[in-house]
């Protein structure tokens, strides 16, 4: 039989204080790669050519359009939960109704 030696990790370093924090992005130039936005890829579904870019309120009301549906997506995943629940607590109560009538048959 082999064995394997265990392996020691070095000891996580404790993360730095928030005036650690401040000080790094204070002391940080403006083209820190941090601060500077990488260049978009191109919009396969953007605007046709010509047609000028979604207004500010288009933009939002696509994002209340999409978190009101992912909230009715959660209380449905919830609903869904609660009827696969039930199902399995009426198929036990089944099982063991049937169990019951053959311990009688036999």
């Amino acid at each position: 039989m082999s064995s394997k030696a265990k392996r020691v990790l070095p000891t996580r370093p404790e993360p730095p204080s928030v005036e650690q924090i401040l000080a790094d992005v204070q002391g940080a130039l403006p083209t820190d790669p941090v601060f500077v936005l990488p260049a978009e890829p191109p919009q396969e579904h953007g605007p046709a050519p010509g047609c000028p870019e979604p207004a500010a309120e288009e933009l939002y009301r696509q994002i209340r359009s999409y978190v009101g549906m992912n909230q009715r997506l959660q209380q449905s995943r919830e609903r869904l939960r609660e009827r696969r629940r039930e199902l399995q607590r009426v198929g036990e109560e089944l099982d063991r109704g049937i169990a019951e009538m053959r311990q009688k048959a036999f």
